[in-house]
């Protein structure tokens, strides 16, 4: 009885909500959230007091209630969205957002987003326009092709290109190419939603001329050739290039139809990586259309690009489907500014951040890692130890899947029967969360992608200092 009368005694001291509202703090929180959800927060905190949720020593006073309540609603209000540091080792991570932009991409779509722009309107005329209008010059100058448009993929780009071309017709790919890309999407699956019929020609390791052209007939819409991107058939194997399908397309009266996935505007092995075929080589090598990705090696936003021959360009944009898939003036105006550092290449790698991170050197990277290493154990919590180590990244989003790239990278481990799967969601859990990777009993954390060693020390400084909180 006398503990029932303790408690009831502290419940009766916890402040009313208006005496928290009216701590010193509390205008700038109502400022930020609005009075209406901070008074709700201060009564959730209130109710769980007097529940005895946190009735365990001392009550608290105003300002801790009131800072749990605005921790209520920063927790709320935080966005999965927010930035964070990749250090993976996958420079284009698929679910991390995939090529981080470039300046001048971020300048020119912040600048289409607090003004006004002509999006669809000829200045010169004063008349409609053509948002395509924007890119098509600088993808045909790029690419060598008589014509262009762009969608909000590459899949959609796919898609429409194979509707446009072959709907209720044939269209025959090798079987080799019969690719699955990210999140189980496979394209036997788009093709049948662009409506056309899968003719497979071919084995998984080997497709000759002949199996084409014994293919090809009065029921066939196109032909598609498919670029492996995301992983290699190597050992007994055959395929026949672009050049060679093309002319065979030509022979029949059909077109080809060649998509490149990831796709490149510039030869990557000046850079050490493996030479890719590049948009330009596809067309000049007699594809009727080609299609690619913008958020991938180009290093811009997310979106699909077709590019190829003028008329097949026109039905392309008369298909009903365009509309659905076309892309905002946010995305058109980082697009425009990422395609024109591609006229400079000799600079591109300093200014397009794919490109930067996936030259940097292994000796940079570690040197990198031995000057962070002193740091960061300074201020990690007890128990945790962390050493330099090299390791491989990847390139990415498919792109190059057989290449690694040497690269250096901080090694976490933990004390015997700790778990390390917590010490990754500590990490998680920052303000600013920190991805890496588990591996072989440790915690990777590649350095390949980080550019601001500052703010990944300041954001580790904010880990538990009890262990028990980040590794329990």
């Amino acid at each position: 009885m006398p503990d029932q009368m303790g408690d009831k005694a502290a419940l009766r001291a916890l402040p009313s909500v208006d005496r928290v509202l009216g701590a010193p703090d509390a205008l700038a929180a109502a400022d930020r959230f609005g009075r209406t959800e901070l008074t709700a927060a201060v009564r959730a905190v209130l109710a769980e007091l007097r529940a005895g949720a946190a009735l365990a020593g001392p009550l608290p006073d105003l300002a801790t209630i009131l800072r749990r309540a605005t921790e209520r609603l920063e927790a709320r209000d935080r966005s999965n969205l927010r930035p964070l540091f990749n250090l993976t080792g996958t420079v284009l991570h698929t679910n991390l957002g995939r090529a981080l932009l470039a300046e001048a991409a971020v300048e020119a779509a912040t600048a289409a987003m607090r003004d006004a722009v002509a999006l669809e309107f000829d200045l010169d005329t004063g008349r409609r326009g053509e948002r395509d209008d924007h890119l098509r010059a600088l993808l045909c100058e790029l690419t060598g092709a008589e014509d262009a448009t762009v969608v909000n993929n590459n899949a959609a780009a796919v898609l429409i290109a194979l509707n446009t071309l072959g709907q209720g017709r044939d269209a025959v790919v090798s079987r080799g190419e019969l690719i699955e890309i990210g999140g189980a999407f496979r394209m036997p699956d788009i093709m049948a939603r662009a409506g056309v019929r899968l003719v497979e020609v071919g084995t998984t390791n080997r497709t000759h001329p002949k199996d084409y052209r014994n293919a090809l007939g009065p029921e066939t819409g196109l032909v598609l050739k498919v670029h492996t991107s995301n992983y290699r058939i190597e050992g007994f194997t055959a395929e026949v290039d672009g050049g060679a399908l093309a002319a065979i397309a030509r022979e029949a009266g059909v077109p080809l139809l060649n998509d490149l996935g990831s796709g490149t505007l510039v030869d990557l092995s000046r850079w050490g990586l493996r030479r890719e075929p590049t948009v330009r080589d596809t067309v000049a090598e007699g594809a009727d259309l080609v299609t690619f990705s913008g958020d991938k090696l180009l290093g811009g936003p997310q979106a699909g690009f077709i590019v190829g021959r003028r008329d097949l360009i026109a039905a392309v944009n008369r298909n009903p489907m365009k509309r659905a898939l076309r892309v905002d003036k946010i995305r058109l105006a980082a697009l425009e500014a990422t395609l024109r550092l591609y006229r400079d290449p000799d600079r591109l790698a300093d200014r397009l951040p794919t490109l930067r991170l996936l030259r940097r050197s292994a000796a940079e990277i570690e040197a990198q890692s031995r000057r962070l290493l002193p740091r960061v154990a300074a201020i990690l919590p007890p128990g945790l130890t962390v050493e330099p180590c090299a390791c491989r990244s990847q390139v990415g989003s498919g792109a190059l899947p057989t290449d690694t790239l040497p690269s250096f990278a901080l090694r976490f481990t933990v004390p015997r029967g700790r778990d390390l799967e917590a010490l990754a969601a500590a990490l998680r859990a920052l303000p600013r969360p920190v991805i890496g990777r588990v591996h072989d009993g440790a915690l990777i954390l590649d350095l390949r992608c980080l550019e601001d060693e500052e703010g990944l020390l300041d954001t580790v400084a904010a880990l538990p200092r009890d262990p028990s909180l980040a590794l329990a």
